[in-house]
């Protein structure tokens, strides 16, 4: 049984791979998901066009919820493997592929026995987990509360962790994140005559500056964060005052109240910057997506069913999930399945990304148990 179920699910993870698709337009991954869950006697239930639901009825009063999501990137591959991107510029770089394969394991396994569990069961193929956050357009599509979803419990491949290992923590997981768009329009004059301009570079300059010291004068320093600018574009020549300068970043914390502290204290400091330069600053910084947060009665049951391979992360990852989404309606589990070789080692979001499919054993046995032995409270 083993080792036919690997065959199939690194057949799925292949040919997945071969089609990445980007958030909302996964339809050749949908119709490839949806024929192979036909194949096992299943009746997929679309959603959001592109997702899938598959739904056991064990004629009980809970459901318990798996997920995995189905988007790719817009990165081109350089594996050089056999099985790469057939669309040219995109990639599944994030393992999103092997997602959905250890999703299909475990609807295969699910299918080969009785369905007497102890809650009914649904697997939620999500699209749009990159952007524009499909999770959350699941819970307000009202797909939990229709069928009374009371857990849920997801995974991640992780390249920084060795492969055979799970890891998990409880409580904060991951981060929340926001990405940070900022304009400074200031006025444009000669260098020589700088006095009659207003520089926008400049200003942009002393933004930065002061909101890094956000994280060591305005936050706890209990609380972990980050704001990182990663592009920044102004000017035009060198001797002309730039009248205008753009930058991006990301902001992330543990904490919804924390983040929203930060962008209130930002948009005091452009305030402060407007009234003495005389410029002009367009700020955004939405939240994105809310901290990762596992469920501490949940994570208590996980441990004990992951077996001697188990591995519990000291500290939170500063990455971002919308399985968060989930999160924040009901208690739920997300866990990361080590996928690090001497072989496999690159970064998620990058070109060369990849990993050995016997992994993705662990995560169909780890959901089989889950399944079989989770216990919810009253």
């Amino acid at each position: 049984m083993t080792v036919d179920l690997l065959k199939q699910i690194t057949k799925w993870r292949r040919d997945l791979h071969q089609i990445p698709e980007l958030g909302l337009e996964e339809f050749k991954t949908s119709q490839y998901v949806k024929k192979e869950l036909e194949k096992m006697g299943y009746q997929p239930i679309s959603v959001l066009e592109t997702g899938i639901l598959v739904y056991l009825d064990c004629h009980q009063d809970k459901t318990i919820a798996f997920r995995s999501d189905m988007d790719a990137l817009k990165i081109t591959e350089q594996t050089n493997c056999e099985f790469a991107s057939k669309h040219q510029g995109y990639m599944h770089a994030c393992g999103h592929d092997g997602h959905m394969a250890a999703l299909l394991g475990f609807a295969k396994k699910l299918s080969q026995v009785p369905a007497d569990f102890a809650y009914n069961i649904l697997l939620i193929f999500q699209p749009a987990e990159e952007s524009p956050g499909g999770a959350n357009l699941i819970c307000q599509a009202g797909i939990l509360k229709q069928y009374n979803v009371k857990a849920i419990f997801g995974l991640h491949l992780m390249p920084t962790i060795e492969a055979g290992k799970i890891a998990c923590r409880p409580g904060p997981l991951m981060a929340q994140n926001g990405e940070l768009d900022v304009t400074v329009t200031g006025k444009s004059a000669h260098a020589g005559l700088y006095h009659l301009g207003v520089d926008s570079i400049l200003i942009a300059s002393q933004l930065i500056c002061q909101y890094q010291n956000i994280l060591t004068r305005v936050i706890a320093p209990v609380e972990s964060c980050v704001i990182n600018i990663g592009e920044i574009k102004g000017g035009t020549v060198r001797n002309i005052v730039a009248d205008q300068t753009v930058f991006k970043g990301t902001v992330r914390t543990y904490s919804e109240t924390v983040f929203k502290k930060i962008t209130d204290t930002m948009q005091a400091i452009n305030h402060g910057m407007e009234e003495a330069y005389g410029c002009k600053i367009d700020f955004s910084c939405p939240p994105m997506y809310p901290p990762v947060l596992n469920d501490y009665d949940l994570y208590a049951q996980f441990v004990k069913l992951t077996g001697d391979n188990y591995e519990e992360l000291k500290e939170p990852l500063m990455l971002a999930e919308d399985f968060a989404f989930y999160q924040r309606e009901i208690p739920g589990i997300f866990f990361y399945v080590g996928t690090k070789t001497e072989r496999y080692n690159s970064g998620l979001h990058t070109e060369t990304f990849n990993f050995d499919e016997e992994v993705l054993l662990q995560a169909v046995e780890l959901y089989y148990q889950i399944a079989c032995k989770i216990k919810l409270g009253e």
